[in-house]
């Protein structure tokens, strides 16, 4: 009598800009022939990495760009040049999102510090006491 197979699943995690798919994986993926995935290279619109062998190796970031190009000439109607000029605007938002976001949390530590230094400066004003007033105290007082 034989026991039953056990079947058991790994899950493996890989970073999502970690070139993983070969050429014709990442072209099934995207829904496209690979003669259109390098067309895309050559137009600078994909940039996948390269094995140390020199093999197109694209992530699931560029699967994910690639149907994005394919979304914006199918349903869009827009030709290669439009999507260049719409993803190089999109890399152009995304850079001033961060910037935006940097200059906020820096005006939240100026504000920080800000406020530390007012605090400061009422307890120094607190400790500070006038010579006149403690002149006035040490003098006899006459009755």
């Amino acid at each position: 009598m034989s026991t039953p197979r056990r079947r058991t699943t790994t899950r493996v995690e890989v970073s999502h800009d970690r070139g993983v798919f070969m050429i014709s994986v990442a072209a099934e993926l995207a829904e496209m022939h690979p003669q259109t995935l390098r067309m895309y290279e050559q137009r600078g619109l994909i940039e996948p990495k390269r094995s140390p062998k020199g093999t197109r190796l694209y992530s699931q970031a560029d699967v994910e760009r690639l149907r994005r190009i394919q979304q914006m000439t199918a349903e869009l109607g827009l030709n290669l040049a439009g999507v260049e000029k719409v993803l190089e605007l999109e890399e152009q938002l995304e850079r001033t999102r961060r910037k935006v976001e940097q200059l906020e949390q820096r005006r939240d530590e100026l504000e920080a510090e800000v406020q530390e230094l007012e605090a400061r400066a009422r307890q120094a004003r607190a400790d500070i006491v006038l010579y006149k007033d403690v002149a006035d105290a040490l003098k006899p007082r006459r009755r």
